[in-house]
């Protein structure tokens, strides 16, 4: 029961992801337009907020061993993901106005202002939320035996959140509900996962506890 509740936080936490990922580069494309240059900003910046959050997740499981730690993360995330609509425009407008009207962007500029708007936006919800997997790596595995075993099934389940993210995020939401809405809902996601690692966490805590005490036996 424990890899179950792992594998659905790791599902829907890859699958907020590349909401963020697709929606984002299509609310970014909004202003910097629909350019090459939009989605490889998107791309690069997510990536690298994943890499990140991989590290760190991994150091933070070591440490802490406790999977309401993640709360701790997922409750600001989740609401700067929430407030995304009402702070993006103003983040998005100053990156722009800091340029003389008068002028064109130089090109250099027009390839690195959607880099920065989407660090300012999105580097911090999608950092939180890449911890995800290897801190479910970490507190799923019951023996040093089953290391490769639970870290592909988390890796694998995460990935197939993120494909579902991908197409549904693509063919579904963007045509039916206005990125506002997909932002909210997403942060409420993003909340909604901050309390299963608060309700889990004495699960988790008795699963370890057990495995402990067959290891001292």
């Amino acid at each position: 029961m424990q890899n179950v509740w792992a594998t659905a936080l790791v599902f829907l936490g890859g699958f907020s992801i590349m909401v963020l990922e697709i929606v984002g580069a299509r609310y970014l494309a909004k202003d910097f337009g629909s350019s090459f240059y939009v989605w490889i900003s998107q791309i690069g910046v997510i990536m690298t907020a994943l890499a990140l959050g991989y590290y760190f997740g991994g150091v933070l499981a070591d440490r802490f061993k406790r999977v309401a730690f993640l709360a701790v993360l997922l409750f600001p995330t989740g609401l700067i993901i929430f407030m995304i609509p009402d702070f993006a425009g103003c983040v998005i407008d100053a990156i722009i106005m800091r340029h003389p009207p008068d002028q064109a962007i130089p090109l250099l500029w027009q390839k690195l202002d959607p880099v920065l708007g989407s660090c300012l936006i999105f580097m911090v919800p999608c950092f939180a939320l890449a911890t995800l997997s290897p801190y479910m790596i970490r507190l799923s595995t019951s023996a040093l035996g089953h290391v490769g075993r639970t870290s592909g099934w988390i890796i694998a389940a995460s990935t197939i959140g993120s494909i579902a993210g991908v197409f549904v995020s693509g063919y579904v939401l963007i045509d039916h509900v206005t990125l506002a809405e997909i932002f909210r809902a997403t942060g409420l996601l993003t909340g909604t996962l901050g309390v299963m690692c608060l309700l889990l966490d004495s699960k988790f805590q008795d699963t370890r506890a057990a495995v402990g005490a067959g290891n001292t036996t």
